[in-house]
């Protein structure tokens, strides 16, 4: 049996931040998937990297915990230096995605010309508490009203981005926390690039204790970028 294209020119990006034993299936599934794989470490204490030992990947490592946003920011800074890279995917350490669907995404990217694909999942299932779905509702809506365009999930750390917008992105968006995300959401839409959702696998856990994630204090820091960016002035260039 003839194995399937293996495309050179995406590189895997997971930021990871005291994810303990978990991270080391995720990356060994992107590895099933494509090449390269740079593993952000951001400022972790719980010996994660050590599980890590070796497989066949970039670390780059952050001394101090700075949060998703700059560890993100790193790891693309680090995708670019190679002037092969085309495109570059992001996913989270804990094993929230489904690293088979990495070519799902690469193939929306390749036949609509992205600039940025979501991994959008699907929050009606059973498995999804009400105050999560209530919750990706409510962020979903909001920004609509805001960006007058529809995503179906705009909280997804499962992302491809393309390189011109990645060297775009490192020029204008400051780090932070999961509030880096939605500034990069609000850009693509009001730049007017291709942004493209993907459906994917709804994998949830409730009470994961390696999900970093504060409901309140992130919750805001993410709906603060989204007002603050979505009403500024739109640069031209």
């Amino acid at each position: 049996m003839t194995e399937p294209h293996r495309p050179h020119d995406i590189v895997a990006i997971v930021p990871c931040y005291n994810a303990g034993e978990r991270v080391r299936p995720v990356v060994e599934g992107i590895l099933q998937q494509i090449d390269r794989v740079i593993v952000v470490d951001d400022g972790s204490t719980d010996g994660s990297m050590a599980t890590l030992d070796g497989l066949p990947i970039e670390v780059v490592r952050i001394e101090k915990n700075q949060g998703k946003g700059y560890a993100l920011l790193a790891g693309f800074q680090a995708a670019l230096a190679d002037p092969e890279v085309a495109c570059v995917c992001a996913l989270d350490a804990d094993g929230q995605h489904d690293p088979q669907e990495i070519p799902r995404l690469y193939d929306a990217y390749k036949e609509s010309n992205a600039d940025l694909v979501i991994g959008s999942r699907v929050f009606d299932g059973g498995q999804v508490p009400w105050r999560s779905r209530f919750g990706n509702k409510i962020t979903v809506t909001v920004t609509g009203l805001l960006l007058r365009h529809h995503l179906p999930d705009t909280q997804s750390g499962f992302r491809l981005l393309s390189r011109p917008f990645l060297e775009h992105i490192l020029e204008r968006v400051t780090g932070g926390r999961y509030e880096t995300e939605m500034e990069i959401i609000v850009m693509a839409i009001r730049e007017g690039r291709i942004t493209v959702p993907v459906p994917i696998s709804t994998i949830y856990e409730q009470g994961n204790a390696s999900s970093h994630f504060r409901k309140f204090h992130d919750s805001y820091r993410i709906y603060a970028r989204l007002f603050r960016a979505a009403w500024l002035p739109r640069k031209k260039g």
